[in-house]
């Protein structure tokens, strides 16, 4: 009976040790980084402290506005706080689109780059004439491409180095098909690019359908959630009337409002939203 007894403090002393000493799996981010979502925008020359410094002052310039206009600190303090916010929901607006947009110029992509293999081009002379007769928003990315490609002659490197200037889902996919196809070898690749380019030209064409369904839905939510505010700042004009949200009912109003506002947004944004595509091949 001692000896199972001590067994048994033995393993529990093991396993409480282990919590401590075993590392850990790394977390997965469940929220894209500032940094993450400045490569999705196109704006990866933008540190994140630039960003924070940019809502800084638009929050300052509205809460310097509005307070002038209104003489209330409750309500300046409320539209700063929607100044602040502004940068980063223009910022999600810009990531939404240039994702939309190399979604559709894709599979155009693709076909330049088979045709180019069919030419009898290599595979890296083939990406590198993307840069000229690639899609326009691909152009730049793939331009660099060839000045790294040509500079360092690493061809897997500059491949990482291209994923993370386009920072986009399905170039992610793209480049790693043509790494495989690069390692690999073989006379498929001109299959595999005229594959790859009808799957993402139907992909991108269903996704386009219900984007455009979906649009009533995410107009509707931002037109109900901006017109209680439009109208607190119409009644800033009215100073006798804007002062009464100086009040403590006042302030409780404005902070309900804001909360309620805030939760009908995110309640219609999650019933009418679409699956968005996440960079697993990072």
């Amino acid at each position: 009976m001692g000896a199972v007894l001590g067994l048994g403090v033995g393993v529990g002393l093991v396993l409480i040790a282990s919590a401590f000493v075993v590392p850990r799996a790394p977390r997965r981010e469940h929220a894209p980084t500032l940094r993450a979502l400045l490569a999705r925008a196109g704006l990866s020359d933008v540190s994140p402290a630039g960003l924070v410094t940019v809502a800084f002052a638009c929050g300052l310039v509205a809460f310097v506005a509005v307070q002038l206009l209104s003489r209330t600190l409750p309500v300046a303090l409320a539209f700063a706080a929607i100044g602040c916010y502004l940068p980063f929901a223009v910022l999600r607006g810009r990531a939404r689109r240039r994702q939309r947009e190399f979604a559709e110029v894709w599979p155009e992509a693709v076909d330049n780059l088979a045709s180019g293999i069919r030419a009898g081009l290599a595979l890296p002379e083939a990406l590198a004439g993307l840069a000229v007769r690639g899609p326009e928003p691909l152009r730049a990315a793939f331009a660099a491409f060839a000045l790294d490609y040509q500079t360092s002659g690493r061809f897997a490197d500059s491949l990482d180095r291209l994923k993370d200037r386009l920072a986009d889902p399905v170039g992610d996919r793209v480049v790693e098909a043509l790494r495989v196809a690069r390692e690999v070898g073989g006379g498929d690749l001109g299959r595999l690019l005229r594959s790859l380019s009808s799957f993402l030209r139907d992909d991108a064409r269903t996704r386009s359908e219900l984007e455009s369904r979906q649009a009533w839905t995410v107009n509707g939510a931002r037109l109900a959630v901006a017109a209680p505010w439009l109208v607190l700042l119409m009644l800033s004009f009215q100073r006798d009337v804007i002062a009464r949200y100086a009040s403590g009912a006042g302030v409780l109003v404005l902070v309900l409002g804001a909360a309620m506002c805030a939760t009908a947004y995110w309640l219609m944004m999650r019933i009418g939203r679409l699956p968005t595509e996440r960079r697993i091949l990072r």
